[in-house]
């Protein structure tokens, strides 16, 4: 009875950052039982993924911009314009791949710092700023590609990218081995993170969860990683899209949780006034921020233009609303210092969740807009709701 009372104490003070796991369960139980089990099956969660690839990376970055306070709305359209050029240095001018994605990456970090500049430099507010920046590449994209309209892509390696899957080593009665083993070597680092975390909590004092409780997490943890990647082991095991995704998570996790620069960017989204008189310097956090906002939106347009295996004259329409809605629907402050990069990945699946759902079942995409709305104001006055209980 205690372990309940526990784990419902614990629910009640974290719903913040449990809820959007919840909603994401009862979304996967509802189109499961609406769509007779058809939402779950090899295929469809391998596609549902994959289409939350590139809206999942750019929400990573967005939700540390507004972190601290700001918003970055030329992140679609700079992503759609950098994929362009990406399609033009491969297919016009002959650079080889393995070139071709660090310069548009490099250029990525430029377009952010550039906006990291107007807005902590010069003092433009970001939204104006970063508008200005959606104008300017929406034009630079219709430009680069008005003589063909689309550029067709046939570089296999590039095209991988949005397309491709890891090797199989073997096949063990259908499943994919190397994915399986990805799943396990996966199970094993979340496992000795939580163990780790829990030691040093214990070490300095920190309150901790008890055993019990602690066990339950791991086994349910451990049980949906083990799950989804059965799931995707009898497709085509993992997509080197959900790899780079999930690479992108880990290094972003890493880097707002262990380290220094992670600190400082919560402490300049709770107050940038308390954080600059304590030696931080907001104008280079904001530089930092920025600069990797720009350089996930060109891993974003990487991601896409490899799916299409063609860059387009539309691409990187929306998909900046796209990430603030997973950000939000993560669990993202709009106060500012509020906000995890896990939360940023769910909500994007949340987010690609209900359209995969939907098109299943066959709505319109008239009422799929107004639920995908529906639930982007759900999440936000949920956030204001707790924030106002605190």
């Amino acid at each position: 009875m205690n372990v309940i009372q526990e784990a419902r104490t614990l629910i009640h003070e974290n719903i913040r950052d449990y809820g959007m796991y919840i909603a994401l369960f009862v979304i996967i139980l509802t189109f499961s039982i609406m769509t007779d089990g058809l939402f779950m099956s090899s295929r469809n969660i391998s596609n549902l993924l994959d289409s939350a690839g590139y809206i999942a990376v750019l929400a990573v970055g967005m939700t540390l911009v507004i972190v601290i306070r700001h918003i970055d709305l030329s992140v679609g359209y700079a992503a759609g314009f950098l994929g362009a050029i990406a399609a033009i240095l491969l297919t016009q001018t002959g650079v080889p791949v393995f070139v071709t994605i660090p310069i548009i990456l490099v250029l990525g970090v430029a377009i952010g710092l550039f906006n990291g500049v107007l807005v902590a430099k010069i003092g433009i507010p970001s939204f104006v700023a970063t508008l200005a920046g959606m104008l300017i590449f929406r034009g630079a994209l219709l430009q680069v590609t008005e003589k063909t309209g689309t550029i067709i892509i046939q570089d296999d390696k590039f095209n991988a990218i949005g397309n491709g899957f890891i090797p199989s080593l073997v096949q063990v009665s259908g499943l994919h081995l190397l994915s399986l083993l990805v799943g396990v070597v996966g199970i094993l680092i979340y496992i000795y993170s939580e163990f780790s975390n829990r030691k040093n909590k214990i070490k300095y004092n920190f309150e901790v969860v008890s055993k019990p409780i602690f066990a339950l997490k791991l086994v349910f943890v451990s049980g949906i990683i083990g799950y989804i990647t059965w799931i995707l082991a009898g497709y085509n095991g993992f997509s080197w899209t959900v790899i780079i995704m999930l690479l992108v998570v880990v290094v972003y996790h890493f880097l707002t949780t262990k380290t220094v620069l992670g600190r400082h960017i919560y402490a300049v989204g709770s107050n940038p006034e308390a954080a600059h008189l304590s030696g931080i310097n907001v104008k280079k956090i904001t530089y930092i921020v920025f600069g990797s906002m720009g350089m996930l939106a060109a891993l974003s347009g990487i991601l896409f233009t490899a799916r299409l295996q063609s860059a387009t004259t539309t691409a990187g329409t929306l998909f900046e609303l796209d990430a603030i809605a997973a950000a939000y629907v993560g669990g993202v402050s709009s106060a500012g210092g509020v906000g995890k990069v896990t939360g940023a990945i769910i909500g994007a699946i949340v987010m690609a969740s209900l359209s995969s759902g939907m098109n299943l079942l066959g709505v319109g995409i008239s009422y799929q807009y107004m639920i995908r709305g529906g639930v982007l104001a759900g999440a936000v006055i949920f956030d204001v709701m707790t924030r106002k209980k605190r």
